[in-house]
């Protein structure tokens, strides 16, 4: 139930990043999940190197969207997403 849970909120998480970094048209569901998890985890990461402390359900969303959105930025630079919509 656990690994079910870490899918649907990675995905949630994913999507919502994507959405803030304006690449959900470059993203689907299969990029969007793996985004959200592993994002989770580097903005907790970042958190506890920064020493910030996040207690509670909001600041952990916060967090791990951030972590998202940072990974999609990261991922832009090194040339897995562009900003530009695919020529026809």
């Amino acid at each position: 139930m656990d690994l079910l849970k870490m899918f649907v909120v990675g995905g949630l998480v994913g999507w919502l990043a994507s959405i803030l970094m304006r690449s959900d048209k470059e993203t689907g569901i299969l990029a969007n999940v793996p985004i959200g998890i592993v994002g989770s985890f580097v903005g907790n990461a970042v958190a506890a190197l920064l020493g910030v402390a996040h207690e509670g359900a909001a600041s952990r969303w916060i967090v791990a969207l951030l972590g998202a959105a940072f990974l999609i930025a990261l991922l832009r630079a090194v040339g897995v997403f562009s900003r530009l919509e695919p020529s026809r």
